[in-house]
């Protein structure tokens, strides 16, 4: 179940970013657009839990050098990512630029993802 709410956090996250962002794009229309946003949120989440990790290990030196703030960027790369993988595996999802749209973009998830996770009853289970 905890999983289920993850993706489902995860492929609203990256819907508002979207929907807020006109350099990320979804393809589809109805169900096909669902699928499509519950497809990415998979590949989002997959990559967050394996590559994200190698990576920040790989950038402690400036993680800690810009305080933190090369988390962002780290973020945004995930972003982008995700777009080439969806692209390889036939899912439309777009991020234009990596600068703008992507690091913009990985801050409004992070915020939504944020806020959402805050308000999921799976929160309420690891404060015990």
């Amino acid at each position: 179940m905890r999983m289920l709410l993850s993706i489902v956090a995860n492929g609203l996250a990256l819907w508002a970013a979207a929907w807020l962002l006109d350099g990320i794009t979804f393809g589809g229309e109805g169900t096909s657009l669902i699928l499509t946003v519950l497809g990415v949120a998979v590949i989002f989440g997959v990559l967050n839990a394996i590559v994200r990790p190698v990576l920040l290990v790989l950038s402690l030196p400036l993680v800690l050098l810009t305080l933190g703030l090369f988390l962002f960027v780290l973020n945004a790369l995930m972003l982008s990512l995700t777009s080439w993988l969806a692209g390889v595996l036939g899912l439309e999802f777009h991020v234009d630029t990596f600068f703008w749209d992507a690091v913009l973009g990985a801050m409004i998830i992070s915020v939504v993802g944020l806020v959402l996770d805050m308000v999921t009853p799976h929160r309420a289970e690891r404060l015990r």
